[in-house]
């Protein structure tokens, strides 16, 4: 039977949002870590799939959160989320049960029998050129910015971490190969004919871990003919561009402090933000009697260079040349450390720095998975610390 629709009905039809198709969990994880590999996160950091349930498993809901906390599970399992992406890991710590006594392990058991996967990048969210600290330099207005602790590239071919060359002649050459290739953690050992002074000789080349280097120089050093014909070579991966740990800023236009305080606080959704102005920098033999009179930072001081971290900072920003450090947490001494050398330094709680950019992952995320999924961000998640 031929169904006619009026040019109304044609145009609703039209209007409808498209029909998003099932990811199973494993092809969902494996687009998750193309977005941004695990291998860039810090090494002693928990990320990837935390919970799986048995599979197979779908997800049609994907939900966004910075910290899975017990109400914002609640949440997920009303909204009938399939996967939990937690940017911090809700199992960092090794659990040795699973068992209604602890609000962790809860988290574990309610997943399980919603049957709710839990993934968490943290760290790799971080050294992305797109993550969560390029969200928090979009709060400083127009500028250049720059990795503080550059990340380099987790899939290099390059195997150990130094590379080793010497000559060796006919008569030590097996002896030689035979003790080297005993020795554990060394690699892609080639041989190579050469004519070294008129005399035919064999290129060795090999590589091999810091722990091994002790070894086969060790070994090498029993033959002063080898030992003068050995060259070490320092074996390093590249550098990822725009990719690493926090972030250096350049302003285009130097902003007052006060200013620069402002635009974090719009930018995060602040009404206050905590503050410690820098003393006077030293200024060698005038140092002394410009912090006698109290020289030093004012809200008016103008700020240029901003080293930011998103979360707790303090790791990442020591010893970094700048005007401003922005970062959510610092230790009561390294804030102390930092206004000694003249540098401002503004606070914001951990997880105020990081949970803005859930916004934007869920726009991103949108587009990488190319719609296939539902995504929605918690409206249950904020940072437990308060004014009171």
């Amino acid at each position: 039977m031929l169904l006619l629709r009026s040019p109304l009905q044609r145009v609703r039809a039209l209007g409808r949002p498209p029909v998003r198709a099932l990811m199973n969990l494993r092809e969902l994880v494996s687009a998750l870590n193309d977005f941004a590999s695990p291998a860039l996160a810090e090494s002693w950091d928990n990320v990837g799939l935390l919970v799986e349930p048995s599979p197979p498993h779908t997800v049609n809901t994907l939900f966004l959160t910075n910290d899975l906390t017990e109400e914002v599970m609640e949440e997920a399992v009303q909204k009938k989320a399939d996967l939990v992406l937690s940017y911090h890991p809700p199992i960092f710590a090794p659990l040795k049960r699973v068992t209604w006594k602890t609000w962790k392990e809860r988290l574990v058991v309610r997943a399980l029998e919603n049957r709710i996967g839990i993934y968490s990048p943290h760290t790799a969210y971080d050294a992305i050129p797109h993550g969560v600290n390029n969200w928090l330099t979009k709060g400083l207005g127009t500028c250049t910015s720059v990795p503080l602790h550059p990340s380099t590239a987790p899939s290099s071919p390059v195997e150990g971490t130094h590379r080793v060359e010497f000559c060796a002649d006919a008569e030590h050459l097996d002896a030689v190969l035979s003790k080297i290739k005993d020795i554990p953690e060394t690699s892609c050992l080639t041989t190579l004919p050469v004519r070294v002074e008129g005399e035919e000789q064999t290129r060795v080349s090999l590589n091999c871990s810091q722990k091994a280097l002790l070894e086969v120089v060790a070994l090498l050093s029993q033959n002063s003919l080898l030992y003068h014909k050995t060259e070490i070579l320092l074996l390093q991966k590249p550098l990822l561009p725009h990719t690493g740990m926090g972030r250096l800023c350049t302003l285009s236009e130097p902003l007052s402090l006060s200013d620069t305080v402002e635009r974090i606080k719009g930018h995060l959704g602040l009404s206050h933000v905590r503050l410690a102005l820098g003393a006077g920098r030293t200024l060698g033999k005038w140092a002394e009697i410009l912090l006698a009179l109290g020289a030093g930072r004012t809200l008016e001081s103008p700020v240029k260079k901003v080293a930011l971290c998103a979360g707790s900072g303090s790791s990442v920003l020591k010893g970094t040349e700048a005007d401003l450090y922005l970062t959510g947490e610092m230790s009561h001494h390294d804030v102390l450390d930092a206004v000694a050398n003249g540098i401002s330094v503004i606070l914001c709680e951990h997880s105020n720095t990081e949970r803005g950019f859930l916004s934007e992952l869920r726009d991103a995320l949108t587009i990488h998975l190319q719609n296939k999924i539902n995504i929605i961000v918690s409206e249950k998640d904020r940072d437990p610390l308060q004014v009171a």
